[in-house]
Parts: structure tokens; C-alpha cells; sequence
């Protein structure tokens, strides 16, 4: 993983942490699916993002979730190895887990290595 990659990564991990410490569940929702798109082309990156999904479900006792991520966690990183990891998916239960979707274009530069203006 390239250092700006890296730093995007771990600055949305980060974010996700402070905003469920405040409690608002919706924006560390949504810092972890961005962590998860920027890790998805990553065995362990990919993994980490759901291993903190799973807790995060455990810790709102969110059960779909729960259950969503626990074969995830399981397949991340032969996904990623083996290039079935769709791109650009979020990463959550609610999501099929083969679906590509559209990446946002501020990772889309940050996953491409644009370097910025």
C-alpha cells in the first residue's frame, strides 16, 4: 500500500473510531465503508476494515450485520489474492458481497495514485 493510500486508509479508520465515540453511528458507518473500498486491493487492509465492521455490528448488537461479516471476514483476503474482490464495494451486509459499485472520485484518485493539485 503506497504511504498517501495508507494515510487516507488509516485516517478514515480513524475517523470511523471518533465518530462512533460520539455516537453517531451513521458517519463511522459510513468512514468504514470508505476505509473499505481504499483496502479492498489489499489482503490485510481488506480484512482489518471487516474484522472493525464485526465489532462494530457486535458492539450495536446490529445481528444482520453481524452475521454479514462474519463470512467477510472469512473470504477478504482470498478475495483480494485472488482478484474477486469486487471493486468499489462497501463492504456491509446489506451490500451482496460480489457487487461492484461506483467508487467515490476522491478515492477513485487516491486507489489510482493521483497525486493531488
Amino acid at each position: 500500500m503506497r504511504p498517501r493510500l495508507r494515510q487516507a486508509f488509516d485516517t478514515e479508520l480513524a475517523a470511523a473510531r471518533a465518530a462512533a465515540a460520539r455516537g453517531d453511528a451513521a458517519t463511522a458507518w459510513t468512514h468504514l465503508e470508505r476505509a473499505h473500498v481504499l483496502g479492498q486491493p489489499f489482503a490485510w487492509p481488506h480484512t482489518r476494515v471487516h474484522g472493525r465492521m464485526l465489532a462494530f455490528a457486535l458492539r450495536r448488537r446490529d445481528w444482520r450485520e453481524l452475521a454479514g461479516q462474519l463470512p467477510r471476514m472469512l473470504f477478504a483476503a482470498p478475495a483480494t489474492w485472488f482478484g474477486r474482490a469486487p471493486r468499489g464495494n462497501t463492504g456491509g451486509a446489506r451490500v451482496p458481497m460480489e457487487q461492484p459499485m461506483p467508487i467515490p472520485p476522491d478515492l477513485a484518485a487516491l486507489l489510482r495514485g493521483d497525486e493531488p493539485p
